[in-house]
């Protein structure tokens, strides 16, 4: 298998965590270099025609693109530690809480870096097509942010972890968020006590060198 990464991007580093706390570490990766738009170079676009890392390449030359379903095809492959729930109702937790946090938080901080950051001047989209930053994704995205980091510490309160009482991958892509929406100065507040101790925590973990 042939994983095609680039170190610094936060969804490919979504799926490395995940690989590591299952302790995959036989896959071959290939750094895609964004800086120098190589993702757009005709060589990686006939690997995956839509330009964007992470991508996954099977034995068999099956595709797989998007960091959730590259977990998804390792969870399937190696179910043990669970990430993604252990019954019916666990997975349904976890992937309430992971859409929860994509949508409400990691979309939003995307919205914020790259419709701000000057390198992505009419690249506020990743992809083949070109869009124009808007101006008003900046206030809007950092908003909400903002006010899902609330959220999330409400639920920290509640749940040593984020979807339910073990680490999943609603807690790898919590953690990427508060690590991304860092690179547009939003930061965990003082307030945000629950918030603090479960960053810490997976602070800690190993997989969050990956």
């Amino acid at each position: 298998m042939k994983f095609y990464d680039f170190k610094a991007a936060p969804n490919p580093r979504r799926a490395r965590m995940f690989m590591a706390e299952k302790g995959i570490n036989d896959v071959e990766i290939i750094q895609v270099d964004l800086g120098n738009v190589e993702q757009l170079g005709n060589e990686y676009r006939a690997i995956n025609p839509s330009g964007t890392v992470p991508a996954l390449v099977l034995d068999d030359d099956t595709l797989i693109a998007e960091s959730v379903a590259i977990c998804r095809y390792f969870e399937e492959l190696q179910p043990l530690p669970p990430l993604m729930g252990r019954n019916a109702k666990e997975k349904a937790q976890v992937e309430m809480w992971q859409r929860q946090v994509e949508l409400q938080g990691y979309l939003p901080a995307g919205d914020t870096f790259r419709n701000h950051n000057k390198r992505f001047a009419g690249r506020a989209i990743p992809g083949p097509e070109n869009y124009e930053q808007i101006p008003e994704l900046v206030v809007r995205g950092r908003a909400r942010v903002e006010h899902f980091l609330d959220i999330l510490d409400q639920r920290l309160g509640a749940s040593e972890f984020v979807a339910n009482d073990v680490f999943t991958i609603a807690d790898i892509t919590a953690f990427i968020l508060i690590e991304f929406a860092g690179w547009s100065k939003i930061a965990v507040q003082e307030k945000h006590a629950n918030l603090q101790r479960w960053y810490q925590d997976t602070k800690s973990r190993p997989s969050a060198d990956a």
